[in-house]
């Protein structure tokens, strides 16, 4: 991967908070998929702290009655954008943050390998924020680069069934016109421009 775009794997622009939760890469991984998802803590609501606390094992799992469902999740992804445009950074994009859980992309399995993930702060039936797609196209067009992304998937494609985020509301064809990169480095599965 390069280095310079984002030494040691952190993107400089990002606000960085470390995650205890990642793992190493397997030897000779190579890093081409941009697994997309959304999150928001509780289911609704946004720009609170609740998804830095979960990313970083320190959520209040008493703060409210759906952290009951994910109670002691040891989770993470390698960004977060909030519905701002905020971008941060939680485990470097050199090691395996704890993002996609099990699942397959083109034949591979255990995405989390040779992906990295972006969380965008949202519901996967709302929509997203015109900041978030502008963020996520500028951090996607670094990652090509440092990271040699080819394709991107959003978790429901990976963990079909299981998972179902960035979901209906995540403008897909909006992200490819702002990229403008192939229609073969989506997935085949959704209408683009």
């Amino acid at each position: 991967m390069s280095s310079e775009l984002w030494p040691q794997g952190w993107h400089p622009q990002a606000r960085r908070i470390d995650s205890p939760n990642f793992g190493p890469r397997p030897p000779g991984a190579i890093v081409d998929l941009a697994l997309i998802h959304s999150i928001s803590l509780p289911p609704g609501i946004y720009g609170g702290d609740e998804i830095e606390r979960l990313f970083t094992n320190r959520l209040d799992w008493s703060a409210h009655p759906y952290f009951e469902q994910i109670l002691g999740a040891e989770v993470s992804a390698h960004f977060v954008i909030r519905r701002d445009g905020e971008l941060l950074q939680f485990v470097s994009t050199h090691d395996r943050a704890w993002h996609a859980g099990q699942s397959c992309w083109q034949g591979r399995e255990n995405c989390n390998d040779y992906s990295i993930g972006i969380e965008l702060e949202g519901l996967e039936d709302q929509p997203f924020e015109a900041a978030q797609y502008q963020a996520l196209a500028a951090l996607l067009q670094q990652a090509r680069t440092t990271c040699h992304i080819t394709h991107m998937a959003g978790h429901e494609h990976v963990a079909p069934g299981r998972k179902r985020d960035p979901g209906k509301a995540f403008d897909w064809a909006l992200l490819q016109s702002l990229l403008g990169w192939d229609r073969t480095c989506f997935p085949g599965t959704i209408t683009l421009a």
